[in-house]
């Protein structure tokens, strides 16, 4: 797999939760932050669930993370060859 066959909706999620996981706190409480339903972030976050957020969206997220933007973009290449 090269780097533009990524999904990066897909690679978004994953970052999302990770990132919540890291900073120790539930999908409903993140979805508090944000102003979203917590309907939203576990569809977003679930691996079968269909992906829809605005650039709004993830920045709003990347605040209530309290990490940078770009950090929903990250790929980690060794971790989508292992899937």
């Amino acid at each position: 797999m090269n780097k533009y066959e990524i999904n990066i909706y897909e690679q978004i999620s994953r970052n999302i939760k990770k990132y919540r996981n890291e900073a120790g706190i539930t999908q409903a409480e993140l979805a508090e932050k944000v102003g979203v339903s917590h309907e939203f972030i576990r569809r977003n976050e679930s691996k079968k669930g269909k992906k829809s957020f605005s650039v709004d969206t993830l920045w709003k997220i990347s605040v209530a993370l309290d990490i940078s933007p770009g950090l929903l973009f990250e790929i980690n290449m060794d971790e989508l060859v292992q899937q």
